[in-house]
């Protein structure tokens, strides 16, 4: 039995630190979600410590806001459909070198920027290994196509 107990006290001392360390949402966060999207449903806001992510549903399309610790947007993240996008990123990735027939369109993202810029971002995989998330600009550019693991 005292092996018991002396085995438990480090558990609940360290998850009491934990939860500890776990703060409260700043309120400035709060306030510019809450303007920035009223309609917003399912709210869920995550301390990632640098920042805060807000993931949300609106009009049924899941998405998630970043916000910095004052309250700063710095982007919004949709699940988008690829057969959705605008014509032109669709013809920009077909004219890459993803588009081979060897990479298969696994997600698809728009992400709203401040200044109203829109990006688009595909998830493309080859087999089981390989991944790549390709990043499109308004007009089917490839912005950039960092690898993934």
């Amino acid at each position: 039995m005292k092996k018991i107990i002396i085995l438990c006290l480090p558990i609940l001392f360290i998850s009491s630190v934990l939860s500890a360390q776990i703060r409260k949402i700043p309120a400035e966060v709060i306030t510019a979600f809450e303007k920035q999207y009223p309609s917003a449903q399912t709210v869920e806001y995550k301390d990632v410590l640098t920042s805060v992510n807000v993931h949300f549903v609106m009009d049924s399309i899941k998405m998630n806001a970043r916000y910095t610790n004052g309250g700063e947007w710095k982007e919004t993240e949709k699940e988008w459909n690829y057969y959705n996008l605008p014509q032109e990123v669709k013809d920009g990735y077909m004219k890459s070198k993803y588009a081979d027939g060897e990479w298969e369109v696994k997600e698809t993202t728009v992400i709203l920027l401040p200044g109203d810029v829109e990006q688009y971002r595909l998830r493309v995989d080859k087999g089981d290994i390989q991944k790549r998330y390709l990043y499109f600009d308004q007009y089917g550019r490839l912005l950039r196509d960092p690898i993934t693991i």
